[in-house]
Parts: structure tokens; C-alpha cells; sequence
């Protein structure tokens, strides 16, 4: 009996492995992506995607023809949303975007992420990046369709045609 159980707990662990091995990268991108942390420099990125693999890995005797990918990913948004709620008291509320930084490659992509709030970070992460149908992610973040539309839609706007700054000021011309 013994030796059956620790057979099926290495082939367990060597299923996970590969796993890791092939997702992983993917996983810690998207996590990044929420996060907008630098590439180089992702220490909440990691710590999400470590629970989120630790989740799945718990079970992932009981996935049973479920793809484990989708649960890492559906636990990675999960556990960001619940940090993001926490920290910022609300999914919609946002932090100050931090200033691109030039000594950290990359900073300046993920300061346009950091003007999004955590929702529509999550929404656009999971919609652009990972591929996700809408009515999954309604369903995953508890929302109406609609609604991740609309966010999913704002989100892009501000990607890609972000706030001006204050109009110039014009001269006065003097009548001489």
C-alpha cells in the first residue's frame, strides 16, 4: 500500500513539474501584467503566481480532466482581485501610476498599466492577454456581461489614447 501511494505521489509531482515547466512563464507575465510591476523587478507578481501554483497544486488530484491552467489562471485573478479589494478598499479605485523609471528597463510600458485601475487591469488582462470569452470572465469575476464589456472597453481607451496634459498657455498679445 505504501509503495502504491508514494508511486502515485511522485507521478503527482512529476505531472506538476511539467506543468510549471510549460505554464509558468505565461502565468508570471499575466501576473505582472496585473500587478504592473517592472518585469525585472516583480516581487508581488511572484508571490501571486507562488499561491496560485500552490492552490493548484493542492488540487490537483481533484482536477479530474479539468485544465489546470485555466485553474491556476482562474486563481491568480481571484487572488488578485481579493489583494486588490484589500488593499485599495475597492476593485475601481487606483493607485498612482508611478513614474517610468530609466534605470528599469520596461518601466515605461508598465506605467501605462498602472494608470488602469485593478479591475479593468483584470479584465484586460484576462480578455487581451489570456484570451478569455467575456462571458467566462463575467462569470469569474462575478459581473454582468455587460459590465465586463464596458470595462474591458474603457480599459482600452485609456490604453490607447491616454489623458493630454493641461492645454498650453497662450500668450497675451499686446495691442501696441
Amino acid at each position: 500500500m505504501r509503495e502504491r501511494r508514494a508511486f502515485q505521489n511522485a507521478r503527482r509531482a512529476r505531472e506538476f513539474e511539467a506543468f510549471v515547466a510549460g505554464a509558468a512563464g505565461r502565468l508570471l507575465h499575466a501576473a505582472t501584467l496585473l500587478t504592473a510591476e517592472p518585469p525585472n523587478a516583480n516581487p508581488r507578481a511572484r508571490r501571486l503566481l507562488t499561491l496560485a501554483m500552490a492552490h493548484t497544486y493542492a488540487s490537483w488530484d481533484r482536477l479530474r480532466g479539468e485544465d489546470p491552467y485555466d485553474r491556476a489562471r482562474q486563481q491568480l485573478a481571484v487572488r488578485f482581485a481579493r489583494g486588490a479589494w484589500h488593499q485599495y478598499g475597492a476593485l475601481g479605485r487606483s493607485r498612482p501610476a508611478p513614474a517610468p523609471s530609466p534605470s528599469v528597463p520596461g518601466s515605461g510600458s508598465v506605467a501605462v498599466l498602472a494608470r488602469l485601475t485593478p479591475q479593468e487591469r483584470l479584465v484586460l488582462v484576462l480578455r487581451m492577454y489570456e484570451g478569455v470569452a467575456e462571458e467566462q470572465t463575467a462569470a469569474l469575476l462575478g459581473l454582468p456581461v455587460e459590465r465586463v464589456r464596458a470595462i474591458c472597453a474603457r480599459a482600452m481607451t485609456t490604453l490607447l489614447h491616454p489623458p493630454r496634459g493641461p492645454a498650453p498657455t497662450m500668450a497675451k498679445v499686446v495691442p501696441s
